[in-house]
């Protein structure tokens, strides 16, 4: 029982894909969460309701309709090929942008609730110093909301490394391409390859506890800082 090349090629795509997605959710889901626990539109519950979907949706139906929207008869995939541009299902950055819907309220949440928390007397002070809003957000806002960045960026990462249905409907199995580690797995047990299954499967089972482990303690210092 060891692990082959395609396995081990997969397990480093997993890490680039969740690396890229937590980056780019990290870019996004940060302007996204501020204006989500700042705004008073009546566009907020709405745009939370669609943040929050992927929760709630099951990934193979998330994973089909994107498929329709990004293949080549899609809105989105037609605009593509008019433009003169490949189409992103069954490819590594149609991965991405799957794996960013689909784990978008993991990165969007903690963040939102960690900026909901700071209110609004930080940031007053701030402002009567003469700092700007970009000052701010960057001085005071982000050392404050510290434990919610740590959380949205493990769960993000975390998310995308278990990531199945969806890649699995937008991706394929395309080795170096698309063969992630959840689909190694897939492929082993439908194999009945068992032996390496269980040794992928156990990898997975040790970073999930790591990554509550972290979560925990991360937790429990932001409590004990709220207590001092």
């Amino acid at each position: 029982m060891s692990l082959s090349e395609t396995d081990i090629q997969a397990i480093w795509l997993t890490l680039r894909l969740a690396s890229v997605t937590t980056l780019l959710l990290l870019l996004i889901g940060t302007p996204l969460a501020w204006w989500l626990a700042r705004t008073r539109s009546w566009l907020k519950q709405p745009v939370a309701a669609i943040t929050a979907l992927p929760l709630v949706l099951p990934p193979t139906v998330l994973g089909f309709y994107l498929l329709i929207l990004l293949g080549p008869n899609g809105p989105v995939g037609s605009l593509m090929l008019d433009l003169g541009l490949d189409t992103l299902p069954f490819t590594f950055p149609g991965l991405v942008v799957a794996s960013m819907i689909y784990s978008l309220p993991f990165m969007v949440q903690p963040l939102q609730n960690a900026f909901s928390a700071i209110g609004d007397r930080p940031l007053e002070v701030a402002a009567t110093l003469r700092a700007s809003a970009l000052d701010r957000f960057l001085t005071v806002v982000v050392p404050l909301a510290r434990p919610g960045f740590l959380t949205g960026i493990v769960l993000a990462f975390a998310h995308t490394v278990g990531e199945f249905g969806v890649i699995l409907m937008i991706g394929g199995n395309i080795p170096g391409e698309t063969h992630v580690l959840s689909v190694a797995i897939y492929d082993h047990v439908e194999a009945l390859d068992y032996g390496n299954a269980h040794l992928l499967s156990a990898g997975l089972l040790v970073f999930a506890f790591l990554v509550i482990l972290l979560l925990n303690l991360v937790n429990k210092q932001t409590h004990q800082g709220l207590g001092q």
